[in-house]
């Protein structure tokens, strides 16, 4: 099941749960009970930091593993 974020439209706390895809836009009831409305965010995320020319850390192989050692680099 994916994450979602909803930020209260009265203070503005976000808050994150975990809920399936054909929930993701149903109503939210207040975790804190203090009956507030909530909407979904659109979330986004970031891997890092420094150069976009730079390959990451580790390697550059999706395993993770330095120079491929699961043979998944060309």
């Amino acid at each position: 099941m994916p994450m979602y974020e909803y930020e209260s439209i009265e203070d503005g706390e976000i808050i994150t749960l975990l809920r399936r895809m054909g929930d993701a836009d149903a109503p939210i009831v207040d975790p804190t009970g203090r009956g507030r409305s909530f909407r979904r965010c659109h979330s986004v995320f970031g891997v890092g930091a420094g150069d976009a020319g730079s390959p990451p850390a580790g390697g550059g192989c999706a395993c993770g593993r330095p120079d491929g050692g699961c043979g998944m680099s060309g």
